[in-house]
């Protein structure tokens, strides 16, 4: 658990992986928020609260691939994984997951002689 860190301290702008907490003391939300966004990574955030409408409420303004209320990480196979700005690109497991890994493309049939522009007849997604 470190504590105290200072803006000046490489740690404060470091993306950490393994048993390292970092906890900070703030003024309000706002600065919570602003201080959860000052980084060039966004794996994932956790957000502790005793009102988890709260936690939520601030989860969708941070700007991570996953935010965790009342709990420091989790997740699983149905569970979309992935991190924002520096932290990666795109998801991977559950369907979101699939879909990083596929090129879809959109085939318009339509009948010989149809006007360019009519409604489609038929629209078929492979």
């Amino acid at each position: 658990m470190l504590t105290n860190i200072t803006k000046d301290n490489p740690i404060y702008s470091e993306e950490l992986f393994g048993p390292v907490a970092c906890f900070y003391t703030v003024e309000n939300e706002a600065a919570a928020i602003g201080l959860a966004n000052d980084t060039p990574y966004g794996l994932g955030a956790s957000i502790l609260t005793g009102k988890p409408e709260r936690g939520r409420k601030l989860a969708t303004q941070i700007d991570s691939g996953m935010v965790f209320v009342n709990r420091p990480f989790g997740t699983s196979a149905e569970l979309p994984f992935g991190g924002v700005k520096n932290s990666g690109f795109g998801r991977e497991l559950s369907e979101m997951g699939f879909d990083e890994f596929v090129n879809k493309k959109l085939v318009h049939l339509d009948n010989a002689g149809i006007h360019p522009f009519a409604p489609p007849t038929e629209l078929v997604p492979v």
